[in-house]
């Protein structure tokens, strides 16, 4: 993925959008990733994954509700400060 300046986004818009229908660009301030430019057929295609990925995430839970497979409220954000310290 290319990596162009913000200054040179804006000074070269329409060549940025050109390069986003061929593959996503990031967009740096201050050397620093800010955004990505993407062609609206790949967001579509990303929000798709994503949605997906959720209702596969959804239906294992549902799953383990079904087989009993589940822990407290409380259990759960026990773990989770756990995880958040590692």
């Amino acid at each position: 993925m290319d990596t162009i300046a913000a200054a040179d986004a804006k000074t070269n818009f329409g060549a940025l959008l050109d390069k986003a229908q061929r593959e996503p660009v990031t967009i740096s301030k201050n050397g620093r990733a800010v955004a990505v430019v993407m062609s609206a057929t790949a967001f579509e295609d990303h929000q798709r994954l994503r949605l997906e990925f959720l209702r596969q995430e959804v239906r294992k839970g549902l799953d383990e509700a079904e087989r009993g497979s589940v822990i407290s409220g409380e259990q759960a954000f026990a773990e989770l400060d756990r995880e958040l310290v590692d």
